[in-house]
């Protein structure tokens, strides 16, 4: 169906930026949104940033002003600029898709959600 491959994750230091890449593939028919999710240690799971097919971005308050999301929709691919980070921004980030594919019958099914498989991104002295 549909693949998620996240890159760029690592270990920074306070105040550095790092930069995390989400390409998508398979029989995609549409994407509605691409995202990114977090989950730090003891926490729940967190939208960090989205983008939908118009454009339009959305930012949880924590990291707005520091973190950027944008796209390469020629190659199914979204972005997460990750600037002025902080220890709190430690956490497993998850790419995330909704959109419509096509099966392996040739059916055609939308609202499908996505998930890629995370990337660790450890923010410490």
């Amino acid at each position: 169906q549909v693949q998620l491959v996240e890159s760029g994750g690592g270990l920074v230091q306070p105040g550095g930026s790092l930069r995390l890449s989400c390409a998508a593939s398979g029989s995609i028919l549409r994407i509605d949104a691409m995202g990114w999710y977090r989950q730090g240690p003891g926490k729940q799971r967190e939208l960090v940033a989205a983008i939908t097919s118009g454009g339009s971005t959305n930012y949880t308050d924590s990291v707005k002003g520091r973190f950027t999301i944008f796209r390469d929709n020629a190659k199914n691919t979204v972005f997460l600029q990750m600037n002025s980070l902080k220890p709190e921004d430690t956490a497993v980030y998850y790419c995330y898709l909704r959109g419509g594919v096509v099966l392996t019958s040739g059916a055609h099914v939308y609202g499908m959600d996505y998930w890629g498989k995370g990337t660790l991104v450890t923010v410490s002295s």
